[in-house]
């Protein structure tokens, strides 16, 4: 790798670059190079960035649509000005493909376009309130008002987009923002920063704070000043978060471990690719990959054989060369996690059909066949490039197998029956079902968000800013 520019970034407050007292190295997911030294945030200055997007809440708050409606579309146009530095820093931060970073950069694009005009589109409705006794001569309606300070704790598989999210909803509300940004990926938000700056966005009205979720996190939770907490991660923090939170509004997409369904006579060469991109885009670190595939008995050993051939064409290595298909995990601990889960299926009957081993960072595309339900890997969300696929002699057993799972994020279904589609709709317990493709299909204004274990509330940026405002129902006594 050649030498890169060493950067001390500082913490963003109130419109002000402020140094930290102490740092941390962040290293390169590929070759654990230091990238950055990152500001790990007090007490102090978590509660500092609290304070400053509290003070910044009238500004937003009076500011007209219009107006918070250009700054959006203004960031839009900054990022898409600054299309390919965006896709590098997704792509040293995280290890992401370049060719991926760069679908993740246009969809930032999109999602801050979307929230532009859902800042125009906020509105309330006229209520008959004389359809009850007693509300004759009465005029009544409801408006929706911003809620307030949001802080906004956000993962590292899509550090611009996932951000974006809940960015760009709170900006076109007019709710200030603190954003804690995940520990390996906060060059994004940084540049974000950057980008509010020249869009014009009032001082406080987005600040960024990173460091130890057990300080920053603790402190965002828990203030008073915080009136709404979106939170996107693992389960367990978001139970936690929730139990902390008190009444809070919490929006949490915790995790899953989304399947597809393969009903016989379903066209096998358009679907392979598309599902094996559902399982290895990313590395399978995306909250709706794609982990388990149940397939009809009928065409269960073509569909595996064209599997393990689409997955073999796959390309491993740096994430900047513009080949890679699949680089490193997130952390060198993830690969001795997984490779464990992995061994485990086996002692319990699994068979290995490609991968498992790793090179260097990078675990290699893993296929499983002949899983137990019940094993981890199927069970819980493995996060990494491992799928497992299994025969199913009905609809009927898939749904069984799907809904068997603590998670219920997404899921897919291909079928050429339009009543086993609308069975699948009906029957699956999950937040999305996706008919005729994979689960992991998402664009950025539908409501996105799961049942169970996978989380509470909806994102897509029309449904956060629902979530992310209050309602006020006004009466009107003309007497």
């Amino acid at each position: 790798m050649p030498n890169r520019p060493i950067r001390r970034e500082k913490l963003y407050i109130n419109g002000e670059w402020i140094k930290a007292s102490e740092y941390s190295n962040l290293l390169s997911p590929y070759d654990q190079e230091l990238l950055a030294e990152i500001p790990l945030a007090s007490v102090t200055e978590v509660t500092k960035a609290i304070e400053a997007a509290h003070g910044s809440r009238e500004i937003l708050r009076k500011m007209p649509a219009h107006e918070r409606g250009a700054i959006l579309e203004r960031i839009a146009n900054l990022i898409e000005e600054k299309f390919e530095v965006a896709a590098k820093i997704i792509a040293l931060e995280a290890a992401k493909p370049i060719k991926t970073a760069r679908l993740e950069v246009q969809r930032t694009i999109q999602t801050y376009k979307f929230a532009a005009e859902e800042a125009k589109r906020i509105h309330g409705e006229t209520i008959p309130i004389d359809a009850a006794p007693g509300g004759e001569n009465k005029i009544a309606f409801t408006i929706r008002e911003p809620i307030g300070v949001v802080a906004a704790i956000t993962p590292f598989n899509f550090p611009m987009n996932l951000v974006a999210h809940k960015v760009g909803p709170a900006i076109a509300v007019g709710n200030p923002v603190v954003l804690k940004p995940a520990s390996q990926t906060p060059l994004s938000s940084f540049f974000l920063a950057q980008i509010c700056e020249h869009a014009g966005l009032p001082n406080g009205g987005l600040n960024i704070v990173t460091g130890k979720g057990s300080t920053v996190g603790d402190v965002l939770v828990k203030s008073d000043l915080v009136k709404k907490i979106t939170f996107t991660g693992s389960p367990a923090v978001g139970r936690s978060i929730r139990d902390k939170a008190g009444l809070k509004k919490v929006t949490l997409e915790l995790g899953s471990n989304s399947a597809v369904i393969l009903d016989k006579n379903v066209p096998l060469d358009k679907i392979i690719p598309r599902c094996v991109m559902g399982a290895f885009s990313y590395q399978g670190q995306v909250c709706i990959s794609l982990q388990r595939i149940y397939v009809h008995e009928e065409v269960y050993e073509k569909f595996v054989d064209l599997f393990i051939t689409e997955t073999k064409k796959l390309k491993i290595g740096n994430p900047l060369n513009e080949d890679t298909d699949l680089s490193a995990l997130i952390s060198p601990d993830e690969i001795t996690r997984v490779q464990a889960l992995i061994h485990e299926s086996v002692e319990q009957g699994a068979t290995v059909a490609l991968g498992g081993d790793n090179e260097d960072t990078i675990l290699k595309p893993t296929i499983l066949l002949n899983v137990p339900n019940t094993s981890r890997v199927s069970c819980q969300e493995v996060f990494a490039p491992v799928v497992v696929i299994n025969k199913i002699a009905s609809m009927e057993e898939a749904y069984r197998l799907v809904n068997e799972s603590e998670f219920g994020l997404q899921a897919g279904i291909y079928t050429e029956s339009i009543h086993t589609a609308l069975n699948a709709a009906e029957q699956l317990h999950v937040g999305g079902v996706i008919i005729n493709d994979i689960p992991t299909f998402r664009v950025d204004h539908m409501p996105y968000g799961g049942v169970k274990n996978s989380g509470m509330g909806r994102e897509g940026v029309k449904y956060a800013i629902e979530e992310m405002t209050e309602m006020k129902l006004v009466v009107f006594n003309r007497d």
